[in-house]
């Protein structure tokens, strides 16, 4: 029997804070914020959030501190890890989030956003809709 593994998130949502570039004692650039991703369904009618923790690394985490902000719209891909610690006092800690592998914008330049963003493009429908034969029975099929 195969084993299988496999940690892959997706998420987007908004910055709740403005993102600060950090750097570890041998110069790696890091960053963590934290994401307001909203949930599916509301509760009596109030939209829910969750606030997902997230780190990101060296070119990822200078992207992501240069091009966004709080209140910005932001999409990661990436992976759930887990940390362990003691405190000052002696007390063990522990951390999940998720560990940023890509980034990418949301937001377009016509929502006010001063960042640079990727422009979907746009598709309108066919002015006419499509002619399709009808079949008079189920037997011509092949299934």
């Amino acid at each position: 029997m195969a084993s299988l593994n496999l940690n892959t998130v997706i998420l987007c949502g908004r910055l709740t804070t403005d993102v600060e570039l950090k750097s570890t004692p041998s110069g790696t650039h890091v960053c963590t914020f934290t994401l307001a991703v909203n949930r599916r369904f509301s509760k009596e009618g109030e939209q829910q959030a969750d606030f997902i923790s997230v780190v990101a690394w060296k070119e990822r985490a200078e992207f992501i501190s240069k091009y966004f902000k709080k209140g910005s719209s932001l999409c990661i891909t990436g992976s759930i890890q887990t940390r362990a610690w003691k405190d000052q006092n002696g007390n063990n800690r522990y951390a999940t989030e998720v560990v940023a592998e890509q980034a990418m914008f949301v937001d377009s330049k016509s929502e006010g956003s001063a960042t640079p963003s990727y422009d979907a493009p746009s598709y309108s429908k066919p002015a006419t809709a499509p002619k399709f034969e009808e079949l008079k029975t189920d037997d011509d099929l092949p299934f």
